[in-house]
């Protein structure tokens, strides 16, 4: 991987695509410490130094995904979430929407209409959550606990909660806007890459906390051991990332005038994880909605208090026994929108291929279906674990839980945006550095 990036800073036009997409990325960051107006700087600091010392990690995977922002109020306090968040609502609707899957058939053009309803779809989800946010600050349930929650935003006039709002949806629009201009000039997916800086910005701060509040020579052998475990599991998540399942598949010979077509051999990969990190979201996600509504339901009632007690903090049994099983329902349930058999099948038979040793037609289509089930069971098994894996450090270390940086989502983002931007990378370097058969 060094040996790559030490090649492309040697391409000058690969060097130029490099250093536009760190601009970018520095500018990200700066404007990630910007705090929105209307926002006391002095007060939200307090508040978070706070709580770092708490166990409040309701906007835990907001926060993560903006780079910290979040509980910062900056002007990039949503990071590209909603842009995240609009991205699965619309790939989820093409499956249900006959016109969505329409313009998915079209190719480029159909493509590039999903993406102008995924932009809309952004600022829309922008505004609620910005005004979510805004409403949450106001009422001092952002910080809980803390002395100055209620004065974080000392106006609460309608006028600044509206010059807040707006100031979070821009800077939403920004941040996807940035991304854009990382995918086209510079290097990788845009998104992926401020998604992968947004999580790797809390990882020197994160190892840090652990090494502060461990007890064995002054914090260094808890330090070195979650080191150790982050090697571990970046090893196991790169392995099976790789991991895929290849159905070979025949195409028939064609004879058109004197000319024969045809005849080659390929395979369809099937990743072991194919859901990738979607089922993790959408579980942590569906998590929060019950401790956010006793949050701001502020509710004494039976049904309230076993919330509280039972799923707002992620070591409970009850919760990890919820978060396991919602995690392999969703990557079945991914698999199973994503990856239509049926259509495969039928695109295998138009072009003249077919599996050696299954008919074409619907015994492909079943065939391709118990291959993708079975391969699926392990995919979530394996979710499941690395999501699991910040609540199995809390057990050996304290306050690991809350400061853990190689577990669940976070990992599972960093190292798959590393490898998918490695590889493009090393195919842009094989396209200028092409030797041919003659050396």
């Amino acid at each position: 991987m060094l040996t790559a990036f030490a090649r492309a800073f040697k391409t000058p036009d690969l060097r130029k695509k490099l250093l536009f997409t760190l601009g970018i990325i520095v500018l990200y960051r700066f404007g990630a410490h910007i705090p929105v107006p209307g926002v006391s700087y002095e007060n939200v600091q307090f508040c978070v130094d706070q709580a770092k010392d708490g166990n409040n990690s309701l906007f835990s995977l907001v926060n993560m995904f903006s780079g910290g922002a979040l509980l910062q109020v900056t002007i990039f306090a949503l990071g590209i979430m909603p842009y995240i968040t609009a991205s699965i609502i619309l790939q989820l609707l093409t499956v249900v929407i006959p016109r969505l899957e329409a313009l998915k058939k079209e190719g480029q053009s159909g493509q590039a209409k999903i993406t102008q309803y995924t932009r809309y779809l952004t600022v829309a989800l922008a505004v609620l959550q910005g005004t979510g946010l805004v409403a949450t600050a106001n009422s001092g349930t952002l910080f809980q606990g803390c002395a100055l929650a209620d004065k974080i935003v000392p106006d609460k006039s309608i006028f600044v909660t509206a010059t807040m709002v707006i100031t979070m949806t821009a800077g939403t629009a920004m941040v996807m806007w940035l991304g854009e201009l990382i995918t086209d000039r510079g290097v990788g997916n845009g998104m992926s890459i401020l998604m992968f800086i947004s999580i790797a910005a809390s990882f020197p701060g994160a190892l840090w906390a652990i090494k502060e509040s461990g007890e064995i020579a002054d914090g260094w052998v808890e330090f070195a051991t979650v080191i150790a475990i982050g090697f571990v599991m970046v090893a196991l998540v790169v392995f099976v990332e790789q991991a895929q399942r290849r159905i070979p598949v025949q195409y028939a010979k064609r004879m058109i005038g004197r000319r024969s077509y045809g005849g080659t051999s390929t395979y369809i990969p099937l990743k072991v994880n194919q859901a990738g990190v979607i089922p993790v979201i959408f579980a942590s996600s569906l998590l929060y909605i019950p401790a956010l509504i006793v949050q701001f339901s502020n509710s004494q009632a039976g049904w309230a208090v076993w919330i509280r007690d039972h799923f707002v903090k992620g070591d409970h049994p009850y919760y990890i026994a919820a978060y396991f099983v919602l995690i392999v329902f969703f990557a079945f349930f991914y698999v199973a929108i994503s990856f239509n058999p049926e259509e495969v099948a039928d695109n295998m038979k138009k072009y003249g291929g077919f599996i050696p040793g299954i008919r074409a037609g619907r015994p492909t289509a079943e065939y391709l279906s118990y291959v993708l089930n079975r391969i699926t069971w392990p995919g979530s098994l394996y979710l499941g674990l690395i999501a699991l894996v910040p609540t199995m450090a809390l057990a050996g270390f304290g306050g690991a839980n809350q400061n853990f940086p190689f577990g669940g989502t976070s990992i599972l983002i960093i190292v798959g945006v590393g490898l998918e931007t490695v590889k493009q990378i090393e195919s842009q370097l094989q396209q200028r550095n092409y030797e041919g058969f003659l050396r």
